[in-house]
């Protein structure tokens, strides 16, 4: 694994009946060890080990997985890695997807209950993590009220989860149909278009980069409710 801090884009295909299901997210690392972000839906942890071996980082660097939030294609994977690890890597997530990591209250979407997972760091919004350059919380509530997202300061990159979509290289408002509060969700774009971004990894889509700023502008003066 490199030594110095940094962030490269990872890109899961996971198999689906006779298809793919294809999310893209991030790896960080830094001296200290590495992070993922998000863990797809179940069965993955092969697929993760793989993709993270091509990038040249051992699956047995990783030292932290933070969830963006609560929906199944996030978390899916998450108790596999943590049963690897044996306990032994943090999962970070915003306080408010405590209660349905632990498997206490029933996933929003689904109606089920999620394998509990015990967090270790309870997010809030505007924590700055000081891991691999600096990870700054962003809130960004609407598609699941548990939702983060996730700005890295030096790489100025935007870890959006399901807060945006893209298609194309062309970034895109949330997706409507998976979205209960749509309000809040156009509320969260307006909040990250306060943030110097040059790079957005959108859960569903992939990379955007570019005029971001402008991009997000127009997001929220354009997307109807």
């Amino acid at each position: 694994m490199e030594t110095r801090e940094g962030i490269k884009v990872i890109k899961l295909e996971m198999k689906v009946d006779d298809g793919l299901f294809v999310v893209h997210t991030a790896v960080l690392w830094d001296e200290e060890g590495a992070i993922l972000v998000d863990t797809g839906i179940p069965g993955q942890l092969e697929l993760i080990k793989a993709v993270l071996a091509e990038e040249g980082i051992p699956f047995s660097q990783l030292k932290k997985i933070i969830i963006t939030h609560q929906d199944r294609d996030h978390i899916g994977s998450l108790p596999e890695i943590v049963d690897a690890f044996e306990g032994n890597i943090q999962v970070l997530a915003h306080e408010a997807a405590v209660p349905y990591l632990a498997g206490q209250i029933p996933l929003i979407k689904s109606g089920s209950f999620a394998t509990p997972v015990n967090v270790d760091h309870a997010l809030t919004d505007g924590d700055l993590l000081p891991d691999c350059g600096g990870i700054r919380v962003v809130y960004t509530p609407g598609h699941s009220p548990d939702h983060v997202s996730l700005y890295h300061l030096p790489s100025k990159t935007l870890i959006a989860g399901d807060a945006l979509t893209a298609q194309d290289g062309l970034l895109m408002t949330f997706n409507p149909a998976f979205t209960p509060d749509k309000a809040s969700a156009l509320q969260s774009i307006a909040k990250l278009a306060d943030l110097d971004i040059e790079t957005v990894v959108a859960y569903h889509g992939g990379v955007c980069t570019g005029n971001i700023k402008e991009r997000l502008a127009e997001l929220v003066a354009n997307t109807a409710l």
